[in-house]
């Protein structure tokens, strides 16, 4: 039986180098590191995007559509040894992600374009999120549309399941068919110095975490890599794909 998924509280901040360097050293302190990160106290992550011929995933993003849904496929450190499928609910401000692993040659398939057979023991003990993303690929023509990439500094709390993150050097690529070699031609989504700090817990978020993040200057924004990845990528009239 799955585990059911909840909705968790996810906050958003656009920030420059001055700003990360305060806030690492009131929070580097304070609670951990993920213990995934490299020697360089970060890791990588690439995903890949999946929207339907109609682009209704972007459009819903566009127009702030309340309930909505999106799909990736999610690699680390440029690495096929961990593959995920992941679908990122919002409601009411907040998200649920679910997940399911990937073979490489599954994921190959959906790169292509294909869905993956529907029987077998795969099939039957497939997770629903797999299931559900492949009829879409075959009722509504769900296709890979832009890589995006960057680095990550995560730190963790068990109490809340708080993570805050930091990323930097945020980049998308059109170039899916491409998505395990590591140098796929590139686009960065921000300007230089600039970086994302996500803050994200399930029911509260600790009194003295919230009161060291408060450095007076935060100012909360919604933001998706997704959305912006593919509208530095290609053509936009006044946001909307041509």
């Amino acid at each position: 039986m799955e585990k059911q998924r909840t909705y968790r509280h996810e906050y958003k901040f656009l920030i420059d180098e001055r700003d990360r360097a305060d806030l690492f050293y009131r929070i580097r302190n304070l609670i951990p590191l993920d213990s995934n990160v490299g020697e360089n106290g970060k890791y990588w992550i690439r995903s890949v995007y999946f929207d339907d011929f109609q682009n209704s995933c972007y459009l819903e993003n566009e127009d702030g559509i309340n309930e909505r849904a999106k799909y990736r496929i999610r690699i680390y450190n440029a690495s096929d040894e961990r593959i995920t499928l992941e679908r990122k609910r919002k409601k009411n401000g907040m998200t649920c992600k679910e997940a399911a692993k990937l073979t490489k040659e599954e994921c190959n398939l959906f790169l292509d374009g294909k869905a993956l057979p529907m029987s077998g023991s795969r099939w039957e003990e497939a997770p629903a999120v797999l299931k559900q993303f492949n009829i879409l690929v075959t009722s509504r023509g769900f296709r890979p549309k832009t890589i995006v990439e960057y680095e990550r500094t995560p730190f963790i709390y068990d109490l809340g399941n708080v993570r805050i993150t930091f990323d930097e050097n945020i980049s998308s690529s059109m170039d899916v068919k491409h998505f395990f070699e590591k140098d796929a031609m590139r686009y960065p989504v921000l300007r230089k110095g600039q970086l994302l700090m996500e803050v994200k817990y399930d029911e509260y978020l600790p009194t003295f975490i919230k009161d060291n993040l408060d450095t007076g200057k935060l100012q909360q924004i919604s933001f998706s890599k997704y959305y912006l990845g593919r509208k530095y990528t290609i053509p936009c009239v006044g946001g909307r794909l041509q």
